[in-house]
């Protein structure tokens, strides 16, 4: 099956913490795949703290607490789920959304910690 992907950058480059509420809101309602790739640089000390909101109304959104991290693990070992990404270091990682979730509506946010360049994106398979 061929996917369309649709590329986002709700938080680009930012210099301070970006409330949850100001999060840019994405339709996520046809997804078949959301990956979320979050990059901390200009890091001098402290962190910046990345997390998800979903919402199936576009209004009323709690945490997400099911992103998988891409990261090497064993046959045995189960997926690492978080709900928070915590990067103290110039760093991206890339988390996806837990594959048999649905919801319509997605948001990022990030919390600074003393200083630090903040960008998070978003890539929608359809």
């Amino acid at each position: 099956m061929a996917y369309i992907a649709r590329n986002f950058t709700p938080i680009d480059g930012a210099t301070a913490s970006v409330a949850n509420t100001a999060g840019q809101v994405f339709n996520i309602g046809r997804a078949e795949k959301v990956v979320f790739e979050f990059k901390r640089a200009d890091h001098g000390s402290g962190s910046s703290a990345f997390g998800v909101e979903v919402s199936n109304d576009g209004t009323n959104f709690i945490q997400y607490n099911k992103l998988i991290k891409s990261q090497t693990n064993a046959n045995t070992e189960t997926l690492v789920r978080s709900g928070t990404v915590t990067l103290g270091s110039n760093t991206t990682e890339i988390y996806t959304m837990s594959p048999e979730d649905t919801f319509e509506y997605c948001r990022a946010y990030v919390t600074e910690t003393t200083d630090g360049t903040h960008t998070a994106r978003i890539t929608i398979f359809e």
